[in-house]
């Protein structure tokens, strides 16, 4: 084999491991529509595309955690407030510039404890509707009250590839998926952004979904909402292989392919 053959072997690998380890931009870039990867600019300040979101109000369920506050101007009534507080298990609520702060678990049978009204069902309403209903009880008992309902615990789990693995609590019960990936710290250049497995809690059920986020299409999709103790598992591109692995080694590659060929070379003459 002439030393010519053997240098266009190496380069010819060499070229194989570079391209197969590349990841176009066509992978990377979120929410695609076609022309967004050529040289086009569009017009600045102007509206390209519209699209109406699908509403999404999130349904309580059992096993959330709701926060139940009520305030009032009367100090009777918050010395009452008071004195439940201090009945409560310890950690699950707290009394917070004359607020009084519960945690309660929804039980089995969609219902949470209030404290002298008895026993709510607010499993199946939104977190305004449960406020209203909970809101025209307190009513009966207090002067003026002021109730506000809170969800605690909505979560989502992701795992993958992604910068950071685990579960994420939100602030609020109306986040999209891509806010989600988001506070996990985003997607990293090695995951597969067209196939994104979505698995989902719909009552005994388990649903498994699979999201393509490169598509602009994604925006009007029933999954644009993350639901309550949602998975999202983000699988890796299939250069992962060549860029983990082969490309740190890439030089200790080249090298002992060229070690070889001069010994097969060399055993030749």
């Amino acid at each position: 084999m002439t030393s010519f053959m053997r240098n266009s072997t190496i380069i010819f690998l060499g070229l194989i491991l570079l391209f197969s380890s590349c990841v176009t931009n066509k992978k990377f870039l979120y929410l695609q529509k076609k022309g967004d990867l050529s040289r086009k600019i569009n017009p600045p300040d102007t509206s390209v595309r519209n699209y109406t979101l699908e509403n999404f109000d999130y349904r309580i369920q059992t096993n959330d955690i709701l926060s139940v506050r009520y305030q009032t101007l009367t100090a009777k009534e918050f010395d009452f407030l008071a004195t439940q507080n201090q009945q409560t298990p310890a950690g699950m609520n707290g009394a917070i510039g004359g607020a009084l702060l519960i945690g309660e678990l929804v039980d089995e049978k969609g219902e949470i404890p209030v404290p002298v009204i008895g026993r709510v069902k607010v499993a199946g309403l939104s977190v305004f509707q449960a406020q209203d209903t909970i809101q025209k009880l307190a009513n009966r008992y207090l002067d003026s009250p002021i109730v506000k309902v809170r969800l605690l615990n909505y979560r989502a789990t992701i795992l993958g590839e992604v910068n950071k693995e685990g579960s994420v609590t939100f602030n609020n019960n109306r986040v999209s998926l891509m806010e989600a990936i988001g506070l996990a710290g985003g997607l990293n250049e090695l995951a597969d952004r067209s196939n994104i497995k979505l698995v989902r809690q719909v009552g005994s059920k388990t649903e498994v979904h699979y999201i393509n986020l490169l598509k602009e299409d994604f925006l009007t999709s029933q999954y644009y909402y993350i639901h309550q103790n949602d998975l999202l598992i983000v699988p890796p591109l299939r250069q992962r292989p060549f860029r983990m692995y082969f490309g740190p080694n890439f030089s200790l590659i080249l090298s002992s392919v060229s070690f070889l060929l001069v010994i097969i070379s060399l055993t030749k003459k």
